[in-house]
């Protein structure tokens, strides 16, 4: 059973922000980002628990493609994606969220 997702707002602005910064650098690159989370989405409604525990009930799915990874919570009956991350930022960043 697949669970819903909500993001919260600053996941949704950095997942927009790096779709658009993607699509500038090239024609269908951002596209592409934008397949590749949601394949990771895809596989994170259907198994919530599959990703590690990085901090407190926060877990994390990296992107293959591309180097970002998505942190979330299960919560309940949903799943909350509180960043949608490039890996060479501060992680600070996301914590600061949790």
């Amino acid at each position: 059973m697949s669970l819903p997702l909500v993001f919260r707002a600053a996941a949704q602005a950095e997942f927009d922000e790096a779709a658009a910064w993607y699509e500038e650098r090239q024609a269908g690159l951002g596209a592409d980002f934008v397949d590749e989370v949601q394949r990771v989405l895809d596989i994170i409604t259907d198994q919530s628990l599959r990703y590690p525990i990085v901090s407190g009930d926060v877990r994390e799915a990296s992107c293959c493609r591309f180097p970002f990874c998505l942190y979330y919570r299960v919560k309940g009956d949903r799943v909350v994606v509180i960043s949608v991350f490039h890996t060479s930022r501060d992680p600070e960043i996301w914590q600061s969220r949790s």
